[in-house]
């Protein structure tokens, strides 16, 4: 199976907000915005990325979250817009979950504004095992030939200038039954979740910027013999391998599908997997040259 995957669009729009919607966490993300997030995240990005993924004619793809910039109706709005005419897939093609930006605030939480926009990309193949969670419900599972497709959210709504997630404990535990169901032992199974499962940062870091119960998950991975785990988060495209019980595990890092950048890592793209046998038999990205309006082919960067 061949599987592209683009993550953190940041899709921005503020036609017709009024001014007391800013009267909370928007307010320091609207201060973010003018001092910089405004100036380097561009949507016209991510309109080429959806377009050239749909050229490729993948199998999957995978989207990992942050799909807008404030969690505002006119955000979701684009990123609906993007998905049915840029990306133009049937939805059971594709693969979404929540990011922290898409959570931003909690009336964002409360009024499930993810899973009411996003319906249905949010099908779940095993929806008897899901929990709520990340406004919406998950694991979302999909079952694609040899591969099983497992959704989290790990969006929590935060306080200003904190970007942490969390799965918790009940999304933890019908995660735990889905990986025991028949029909995904049976497969390589794909994890995709827009916080990193990085055990080495510090605890401060952890608190303010990474996956609070990544050691749960991970336990939860260790016994598997194959598959990847897809994130976002970290604007930058990385790869590095956790160690199983039986092997080892792939979790791979997309960079901002928006972000205009110098940084070869971090520019603007997406990537694309070969999976077949026990994991992904190719790892590449495909990087987007504004100038040109082309993308090209480079290796993802490993980290030990």
């Amino acid at each position: 199976m061949k599987v592209a995957h683009f993550s953190d669009l940041h899709l921005l729009s503020l036609e017709g907000v009024p001014a007391h919607r800013f009267f909370n966490k928007r307010f320091t993300g609207w201060v973010n915005l003018r001092l910089k997030r405004g100036s380097i995240h561009r949507g016209a990005y991510v309109r080429a990325i959806a377009r050239e993924v749909a050229r490729l004619d993948v199998e999957h793809v995978v989207v990992t979250g942050d799909l807008t910039n404030l969690a505002l109706e006119s955000e979701y709005e684009l990123v609906r817009e993007l998905f049915e005419r840029d990306l133009g897939l049937d939805p059971a093609r594709v693969t979404i979950v929540p990011g922290n930006h898409d959570l931003y605030t909690r009336g964002a939480l409360t009024s499930r504004r993810f899973e009411r926009y996003l319906a249905p990309y949010l099908v779940s193949d095993l929806p008897e095992l899901t929990a709520d969670a990340g406004g919406g419900r998950f694991p979302v599972v999909k079952l694609r030939g040899d591969v099983a497709i497992v959704a989290l959210s790990s969006a929590v709504p935060r306080m200003p200038l904190v970007a942490a997630g969390e799965l918790g404990s009940e999304q933890l535990e019908a995660l735990a039954r889905v990986l025991a169901h028949a029909e995904v032992a049976r497969r390589t199974v794909l994890v995709a979740v827009h916080h990193p499962a990085v055990h080495e940062w510090s605890r401060v870091k952890t608190y303010v910027e990474g996956l609070r119960d990544a050691p749960a998950l991970l336990a939860q991975l260790r016994p598997l013999a194959r598959g990847m785990l897809l994130h976002g988060h970290l604007h930058r495209r990385i790869q590095r391998m956790v160690p199983t019980d039986a092997g080892q595990f792939l979790q791979v890092g997309a960079t901002s599908a928006s972000l205009h950048h110098d940084a070869p890592d971090r520019m603007a793209g997406f990537n694309v997997y070969d999976i077949g046998g026990d994991a992904a038999t190719r790892v590449e990205a495909h990087v987007y040259s504004p100038g040109e309006g082309t993308f090209h082919v480079e290796s993802v960067p490993k980290r030990v």
